[in-house]
């Protein structure tokens, strides 16, 4: 069965940290390509960071630097350390997971599975 549940949204100050976590079934965290996505109101769902199949990481230039995804294998979980977090870091975070994904930062449309989300807000 193929589940995603992220937790470890929540409202923080600018400047301030975060790890979200996603559990995953139905893929692999280390085999899979795996990501984080995110989507602030009115605005289309973005990749921030993701692994590809051949363990490769990837971010958007908007989080280098400050967001590190990283993953767990003997619990199949995903994580994303959101450091410095900044106003324009507020949306909805959701992990996803597909069989192949391509070079870079996959489009959202490249994935098949999604977790619920979790909301992360960040305010000055």
């Amino acid at each position: 069965q193929v589940q995603l549940v992220e937790s470890g949204g929540d409202s923080v100050q600018v400047g301030g940290s975060l790890r979200l976590s996603c559990a995953v079934s139905g893929y692999t965290v280390t085999d899979d390509c795996v990501g984080w996505f995110r989507q602030a109101p009115g605005e289309e769902r973005e990749g921030v960071a993701s692994f590809d199949n051949d363990g490769t990481t990837t971010y958007t230039d908007s989080v280098k630097g400050r967001f590190i995804i990283s993953r767990d294998s003997a619990k199949n979980t995903l994580y994303l350390q959101m450091n410095n977090l900044k106003p324009e870091d507020t949306a909805m975070y959701y992990c996803a997971a597909a069989t192949l994904c391509g070079g870079g930062v996959p489009s959202p449309a490249e994935m098949v599975a999604w977790g619920q989300g979790t909301q992360v807000t960040v305010s000055s």
